[in-house]
């Protein structure tokens, strides 16, 4: 099944997709979900509100994608994780002249609420930089509160899967050892269109990715060649902290990212980024510069 937030008529809601049509599942389960985080309710009661949800497959759309604004399909989750390097040939194209190694252990980051975007929002382009770079990356989605999860329980826990775009600022990335502000601007955790559950992928080490600028292909790759791959991540990640319904992994980008090509190209207002991925869809962003705004506050100037 393929499940999406959207906003209508001033109301965030949740829907389940089939073609171009959506059925508004706020409306179909009505008193069941909450106003404020629908789709991580929808995903934590999922054992008891599945059948139900599979039982409208067929029913008539209430509305169609393209009269809705199609939100991140978690729009505020609790927590938003992502991997470094965790392709070989991610990691062995050199990134703004540094050569690397394959790291001893995952390169964990954050990446903070504010930066979560509508699958098809434009990506913003800060004004403190002009070094902005796309990465195509799979997203898994957590669909039940665990800890310290086995290997080989991992897949029990993952709610389902979509597309994503780890958007970095390098200068500011590389600025310290520490990623969190350079991966952390307005914007810059794009995903959708919408979480396709588990059930329907099976395994998800085995999808096609690439990343296009302006209709050029700049990534391609697999999701087999993950050097640690979503059960690994889970298993790890569960070791530290409690995972809990609707928290967001980004699971690793390929190699092609801007940064590494001769010379380096980065992303200029006015491009589209489309990322696409196997079974999952596709999510496309214009880019567009940062407009200046006032500073709040009292007494304060542009």
């Amino acid at each position: 099944m393929h499940l999406c937030s959207y906003e209508f008529e001033g109301q965030t809601q949740v829907g389940l997709v089939h073609g171009s049509g959506i059925v508004n599942l706020s409306r179909a389960l009505a008193g069941e979900l909450s106003a404020h985080q629908p789709m991580i309710d929808l995903i934590t009661r999922w054992a008891d509100l599945k059948d139900r949800v599979a039982a409208l497959a067929n029913a008539p759309a209430d509305l169609t994608v393209d009269e809705v604004h199609l939100l991140a399909p978690v729009p505020r989750p609790g927590k938003v994780l992502a991997i470094g390097l965790n392709y070989v040939e991610h990691v062995n194209e050199a990134i703004i002249g540094e050569s690397r190694t394959v790291p001893e252990h995952p390169i964990w980051f954050t990446k903070l609420g504010n930066a979560i975007n509508g699958p098809f929002d434009p990506i913003v382009l800060p004004r403190i930089s002009a070094m902005t770079d796309y990465e195509a990356e799979m997203v898994a989605i957590i669909g039940q509160r665990c800890r310290h999860v086995p290997r080989e329980q991992a897949r029990d826990v993952v709610f389902g899967y979509c597309v994503g775009n780890d958007v970095s600022v390098r200068d500011i990335q590389k600025r310290t050892s520490q990623w969190m502000l350079g991966k952390s601007f307005d914007t810059h955790a794009p995903f959708g269109p919408w979480i396709t559950t588990a059930d329907e992928v099976g395994d998800p080490h085995g999808l096609e990715m690439q990343c296009l600028v302006n209709g050029e292909v700049r990534q391609h790759s697999n999701t087999r060649l993950m050097i640690h791959n979503v059960w690994d991540q889970i298993a790890q990640l569960s070791q530290v902290m409690t995972l809990e319904p609707g928290d967001v992994i980004f699971t690793g980008t390929c190699s092609g990212v801007g940064a590494a090509s001769n010379p380096p190209r980065f992303l200029k207002a006015g491009d589209t980024v489309r990322v696409e991925i196997a079974s999952l869809g596709a999510i496309v962003a214009r880019c567009v510069d940062e407009v200046a705004e006032e500073v709040a506050g009292e007494g304060a100037q542009a």
